[in-house]
């Protein structure tokens, strides 16, 4: 496989230029000789590998053009086809090669914390013992090839703790350019694995920190971390539920047990800075790029107005969620127009993206403990009080006002499983990649644009002409992405075999989770 796609190198970024204000009181140690992989000290890998994560599930191509357009928080005002899902091949290569570039970063914290030769020189400074730093990376990794996975489905993959023979990734010594693809399946069952090792070694030092502030998500804290790990473990184990009941069962009583997020307090968020080249990857596309041609679409505005769904009343994170358009009203972009009717509305006429939402220094969320809760309450049967407390989660982390939200509460209907999911979906607002993975496995909310629904009516001169949503390719929501076209060229037999083993190489072919 081409180095293009399974780097060797250590660190494919310029960490002293993109990191240094995340940590300002490492400035100049971070940027000596920050391109010399024998001077490169594990937290600086980690301060590295840690953006170069978020950058790439939030980026502009697999995230705004693909994640967000499918969960339809956003529309296009301009161009439409990726709303359409006519989504080109281009933007996979992108998002697998720097995910890649990433989890072998992730692995070289791994690697200098076991190796003899380096192992002692890994802990100095604020790094922290070898057993936190490789746990910490092991759940970044579980994280990043979760995300992954969801994407493509099958997939190369590597494991700490497994050396099950179709684990091939990531490999160096001899280096393997063309990995074989791990199901699914053995996928999620290692994660969950990998996660619940990486938890108990925290929780048994949870008092300790690891990484210092070189650690933007958690500040070096363990017992955090933990939490981090064993909340992920709720998201996974409900994901392969319909598939593998019994280990989901297991590996969701074992995570409560050793304790889950209780409060946003224990959100995992990678909070970006407001000078360049730090900012948020909203930001960097749409107010640095000087765009405006995504919209927040009908949809979530008119289920924040009360207008659709079962909440009748206006949501208060309406305001934070969208701005009012030049009119001063709230008005959502028709979603998956036709392009020939896309720019028809410009973008003084529709709402654009929150202002907190469109910040430079905007927090990306990791998982929260709104999902948190409102998983606990599917696993309880739809349970009334955890629905409650993922709503109240969620209002309260974007600001708003107890007596707006007191008022909002009391308008909520009963726990069910539409109500919970409806919810969920509005909590997940900007996660994209979560909100477009449980829309494929539950297939709520069910107000969301179908094929053959009316988005628009307009009327001019008298004359109504209703446009339609009709995708390009599909009958609904995407099941998967493309796998990068690069992989047919350099790793055609496993690609092939992937191919055999999971269904035909496109947007339709549903993932194992969710067969």
């Amino acid at each position: 496989m081409q180095k293009s796609i399974y780097p060797k190198s250590i660190l494919a970024l310029g960490i002293g230029a993109l990191l240094a204000s995340c940590s300002d009181s490492h400035f100049e140690e971070i940027n000596k000789d920050p391109n010399r992989p024998d001077n490169v000290t594990t937290t600086t890998i980690l301060l590295s590998a840690e953006k170069q994560v978020m950058d790439n599930i939030r980026n502009e191509n697999s995230s705004l053009r693909g994640s967000q357009l499918f969960s339809q928080y956003y529309s296009q005002n301009i161009y439409s086809d990726q709303s359409r899902y006519d989504i080109p091949r281009s933007y996979s290569d992108t998002y697998w090669s720097n995910a890649y570039k990433a989890l072998n970063n992730l692995n070289e914290i791994i690697k200098l914390n076991t190796d003899p030769a380096t192992r002692n020189i890994a802990t100095a400074g604020t790094a922290g013992t070898n057993a936190n730093q490789i746990a910490i990376a092991r759940i970044l990794k579980a994280y990043t090839f979760q995300n992954l996975t969801d994407v493509f489905g099958n997939i190369p993959y590597q494991s700490y703790g497994n050396q099950d023979p179709e684990f091939q990734a990531l490999q160096q010594e001899p280096e393997n350019l063309s990995p074989a693809y791990a199901s699914q399946q053995k996928i999620y069952l290692d994660i969950l694995n990998e996660l619940k090792a990486a938890g108990d070694t925290l929780i048994k030092y949870k008092s300790a920190t690891t990484f210092g502030n070189y650690d933007v998500i958690y500040k070096g804290k363990n017992e955090l971390w933990a939490k981090f790990a064993n909340s992920l473990r709720l998201r996974i184990a409900t994901r392969i539920r319909k598939q593998l009941p019994a280990e989901s069962n297991t590996h969701f009583e074992d995570a409560l047990t050793k304790g889950v997020f209780t409060s946003n307090a224990d959100n995992a968020v990678f909070k970006y800075q407001l000078l360049a080249p730090n900012e948020a990857p909203l930001y960097r596309a749409t107010v640095t790029a000087n765009r405006k041609d995504f919209a927040v679409s009908h949809v979530i505005i008119n289920v924040l107005k009360g207008e659709l769904g079962t909440v009748k009343v206006q949501d208060p994170r309406l305001p934070i969620y969208a701005t009012k358009n030049a009119a001063g009203n709230y008005v959502g972009q028709p979603y998956g127009l036709p392009v020939a009717a896309a720019g028809l509305l410009t973008a003084t006429d529709v709402s654009l993206p929150g202002t907190a939402v469109n910040a430079a220094n905007f927090g990306e969320v990791l998982q929260e403990y709104a999902e948190v809760a409102f998983l606990i309450s599917e696993y309880k049967n739809w349970d009334q009080q955890e629905y409650i407390n993922g709503v109240t989660a969620s209002l309260q982390k974007w600001g708003v006002a107890q007596a707006d939200i007191t008022t909002y509460l009391a308008a909520l209907p009963k726990a069910d499983k539409a109500n919970v999911l409806n919810q969920k979906y509005l909590a997940l607002y900007t996660q994209g990649d979560e909100a477009w993975a449980e829309i494929r496995r539950t297939g709520y909310p069910t107000f969301l644009v179908k094929p053959g629904d009316t988005v628009w009516s307009r009327t001019v001169d008298g004359k109504t002409t209703d446009y339609k949503f009709q995708p390009l390719f599909g009958e609904g929501v995407p099941e998967r992405l493309y796998y990068p076209p690069k992989e047919q060229s350099v790793n055609l037999a496993n690609y092939q075999n992937a191919v055999k083993a999971q269904g035909n190489d496109d947007i339709t072919t549903p993932l194992w989770w969710n067969k």
